[in-house]
């Protein structure tokens, strides 16, 4: 991915933040305090989170945290963490990816992670940011095994990851869900 510089918006980004091109259509950033409406409408659209985590909406105190726990894996690895996904040309923000550490059976995992907002399903967004993900985990990031964490009715991400070349490693119980692991 190539970087371009963004300006920052809050004191938590003091520093400047990189703006991503994920690819033809797509530009990665980092979240600021001004997306927590766009973040809330994410988390509260039963469709959405239907299949992320527990699969309940959020109220907006669980935004916030939500938005604590972005900021937070910023702190870990500025490479790390879910980042707005905006279309190029309009910079639309029509969802929220990222490499995304996480925990599985004991063993540290990187996930690739990928929400897009329902207006924009169907026109192969995901595909394109989790392609995109991949190549600069393992090309830019020498990251050796990626993973996506997905839960077992969801067919839609279980082709995105099959489109991208992720393989089914096992099934196995997160938050009381049964939940397919792809890795690549």
């Amino acid at each position: 991915m190539e970087m371009l510089k963004y300006g920052s918006h809050n004191e938590y980004f003091e520093r400047g933040l990189l703006m991503e091109i994920l690819s033809e259509r797509l530009l990665l950033r980092p979240y600021n305090d001004n997306d927590l409406d766009f973040l809330e409408s994410l988390l509260t659209n039963p469709n959405i989170v239907r299949y992320i985590g527990n699969g309940h909406t959020r109220d907006e105190e669980g935004v916030k945290k939500f938005l604590d726990w972005i900021y937070y894996t910023y702190s870990l690895n500025a490479n790390y963490g879910l980042k707005l996904i905006l279309e190029k040309g309009s910079n639309k923000r029509i969802g929220h990816a990222g490499l995304v550490p996480q925990i599985i059976n004991g063993k540290e995992e990187i996930e690739i992670g990928y929400w897009i907002s329902q207006e924009y399903w169907g026109r192969g967004f995901a595909t394109e940011a989790a392609r995109g993900l991949k190549n600069y985990g393992k090309n830019k990031l020498q990251i050796g095994k990626m993973i996506a964490l997905i839960q077992k009715d969801n067919s839609a991400s279980q082709k995105v990851a099959k489109k991208i070349g992720m393989r089914l490693e096992k099934e196995i119980i997160l938050d009381g869900k049964d939940v397919f692991v792809y890795y690549c």
